[in-house]
């Protein structure tokens, strides 16, 4: 099973788009935060019955969960992000002999294997391939403004990648009610008030992911909400995965890391157990849309 990582300076932002390229905070993403949205990513394959007859493209990828998820059920994966630090540790999961996908993941004949691209969706055109069928946008949008502008370009410039009537799964955050983690992303809205700074929290609106599709040209076609409970091992651990997501950075902008670090943990004391444990119930919502 063949494996590339291609760099390219990229045209269209991805989903993925908090691009820093720091190898500590990708590595707290990976070994932290990312495995939150398990139950995301089983959930919308299994919905979507991804096997080994689908060929995935995942938008802003990141370190490559979702996609050894994928190729562990046979499926054919291809990833694009712009963040190198992210994807250096994809290549690390996905390479069989460093440890990652094993067996028949990849699936099928072809030689596809798995392709791991910096960049957007229009660097891994190639002809020479079949279209894909699945298209992942696994990182929850609906929580900051303007966190989805980078989306809609990336989604349009998948379509000519995908067959006609593709499924496209978009992911956000479901309503601030049922996600205990919207009180501590308040931080940030807070902060970046203090000085007018763009990129704070936001309530999320019942219509954001019909939202991104219409405008990039999609057709709704069904969706469904999982719960996305967020644990962590003590405060600290917490306050790490939080800030690898990158939804604080406009708030560290505005004031300095170690303020946000202090306000982030003053945040989660009610969700800190006896144990010291973190726990906070959230659910996130999916949408499956179809390409033209």
């Amino acid at each position: 099973m063949g494996h590339t990582l291609v760099r390219h300076h990229p045209r269209t932002p991805t989903a993925s788009a908090h691009p820093t390229g720091d190898p500590a905070r990708a590595r707290d993403w990976a070994e932290i935060q990312e495995r939150m949205l398990v139950p995301l990513y089983e959930a919308a394959y299994e919905h979507l019955e991804v096997g080994a007859r689908s060929r995935v493209l995942g938008l802003g990828c990141g370190s490559g969960l979702a996609l050894l998820m994928a190729a562990a059920r046979g499926a054919r994966v291809t990833g694009v992000d712009t963040d190198g630090a992210r994807l250096a540790l994809a290549r690390t999961r996905l390479t069989p002999e460093r440890g990652g996908v094993t067996g028949s993941a990849g699936g099928g004949s072809g030689g596809e294997g798995i392709r791991l691209v910096e960049g957007g969706p229009e660097d891994v055109a190639d002809p020479t391939r079949p279209r894909f069928d699945v298209i992942t946008a696994f990182q929850p949008i609906g929580c900051t403004a303007g966190d989805s502008e980078g989306l809609v370009p990336a989604l349009e410039a998948s379509v000519p990648l995908a067959e006609r009537g593709s499924a496209v799964l978009l992911a956000g955050w479901g309503p601030p009610e049922r996600c205990a983690t919207a009180a501590v992303l308040r931080v940030a809205s807070r902060l970046t008030e203090r000085l007018r700074t763009a990129g704070g929290w936001r309530q999320t609106r019942r219509d954001d992911l019909e939202d991104v599709a219409t405008r990039a040209g999609l057709n709704p076609d069904g969706s469904g909400r999982v719960a996305c409970p967020f644990g962590y091992a003590d405060p600290d651990s917490a306050v790490r995965g939080l800030l690898s997501t990158g939804l604080f950075d406009a708030a560290i902008r505005a004031t300095d890391r170690k303020q946000v670090e202090k306000e982030i943990a003053e945040a989660l004391h009610p969700h800190v157990r006896p144990d010291g444990t973190v726990w906070m119930p959230n659910v996130f919502r999916y949408l499956i849309a179809r390409t033209p």
